[in-house]
């Protein structure tokens, strides 16, 4: 008998109600235009420093790069990892508790994978990563959502998250500092978070890939340091943002050794190891730390302050909450900018559609940003801009727009 294909909602199950990140849509979208400016996807302006370069190179020369490393990662890399934790109270074995990953998005689905089970419930802030609910997807369970508020810098509603706890509640799992938001969560709400799930019998999944971006000079408070949850707590970095080193795909988790055992596991039938080259350069990242750091966060201070004074000359279109950390900020569109609709980008509630503005302003203005419903149904109406990019492209964006709000908008600016 002949065998017809099965329906791909039939042959695709684990798949099918995936998406692809809305950041890498308008990504594709934007390659459209050979003259866009993109402000969407969260790709640092400047290159990998050239002593990270030469430390790869060097080690490319002596031929260590063409096998894999230990499934753990490099042991000298793990060292470095381990003393780097320590100057910030955070105490680790390197050869049992630090997992050196390809880059953090794996460091989070290993990790989900291996705290999860089907149907089990994950407990995250929103707005936040587009990405975070999709690996909670891939692993059979639920994603749960928990409004941040807004009205108060986009802080955690702790009785809202109390009322999202349930028997099937298995983590809770936040960005910190917040991406989209720029909002850096503090001691005291981190500690009431841990609180809640030590009650609970929760994990607590950290990603913490922005915390060398404070603009206030403030330390970025990780649950991690506290001894007493190192067997509820799973800390994941990467060298992605802070190094300008997204296409190295090179990061750590680390963890007590009981679950660090377990997500290794998956870890090794994801990936086998960090690639081998990338590792010798995140060796080079952290031996030059505290130079590029300094060089680093300045920079981006600045180009905050310049996106935000260009935020401050549209304030009949754009209301925002100013980023602590991160280099993103998250406006919301003003309903005026489309008062009678007739441009079609309000909803049905007379409020902006994010995906609508984010489309009608690439098309226009040729300038890519992200809609805020990408990271969960409390960013709509918002928009997120990456202000890593370089100051001469924030600027011209930035003119770009206000010209298109002043011919197409009627908007005096």
């Amino acid at each position: 008998k002949i065998r017809f294909p099965l329906e791909i909602n039939d042959m695709f199950q684990r798949t099918k109600n995936l998406n692809l990140s809305t950041i890498k849509q308008i990504e594709l979208e934007a390659s459209k235009y050979p003259d866009a400016i993109s402000l969407a996807q969260g790709i640092p302006s400047c290159d990998t420093s050239e002593h990270i370069k030469k430390r790869a190179e060097n080690a490319l020369k002596r031929g260590v790069v063409g096998k894999y490393s230990l499934t753990f990662g490099l042991p000298e890399l793990r060292e470095l990892i381990e003393h780097a934790l320590e100057k910030e109270n955070m105490y680790y074995d390197w050869q049992k508790e630090i997992l050196v990953t390809a880059g953090a998005i794996e460091a989070i689905t290993a990790t989900i994978l291996t705290l999860t089970q089907n149907e089990d419930e994950v407990i995250i802030p929103e707005p936040t990563y587009t990405s975070y609910k999709e690996v909670i997807k891939l692993a059979g369970c639920k994603p749960i959502f928990v409004p941040l508020d807004r009205k108060n810098g986009w802080c955690f509603d702790f009785e809202k998250f109390k009322q999202a706890v349930t028997d099937k509640t298995k983590a809770i799992f936040y960005c910190n500092p917040n991406n989209p938001t720029g909002t850096i969560y503090t001691q005291k709400q981190l500690l009431q978070l841990a609180d809640l799930a030590q009650k609970n019998d929760l994990y607590i999944i950290s990603d913490e890939v922005y915390k060398d971006f404070s603009f206030d000079a403030t330390k970025i408070f990780s649950l991690a340091e506290i001894k007493e949850l190192r067997k509820s707590v799973i800390r994941i970095f990467s060298f992605s943002k802070v190094f300008a080193m997204t296409g190295w795909r090179v990061g750590y988790l680390h963890s007590d050794e009981s679950i660090v055992q377990e997500i290794i596991k998956v870890h090794d039938m994801l990936v086998t190891c960090a690639p081998v080259i990338s590792q010798y350069a995140a060796m080079g990242a952290l031996e030059m730390k505290d130079i590029d750091l300094q060089e680093f966060t300045e920079k981006y201070k600045n180009k905050r302050d310049l996106v935000i004074q260009r935020l401050k000359r549209l304030p009949q279109i754009f209301d925002f909450v100013m980023p602590e950390g991160t280099y993103y900020t998250f406006p919301k569109i003003s309903p005026r900018i489309d008062t009678n609709n007739n441009l079609g980008l309000l909803n049905e509630k007379g409020e902006v559609d994010s995906w609508k503005f984010a489309m009608w302003l690439l098309k226009e203005s040729q300038v890519a940003t992200v809609p805020g419903v990408a990271f969960g149904n409390t960013g709509e109406s918002h928009i997120r801009i990456n202000f890593g990019r370089s100051e001469k492209s924030i600027n011209k964006a930035f003119d770009r727009m206000e010209n298109v709000f002043k011919n197409k908008c009627g908007l005096k600016i």
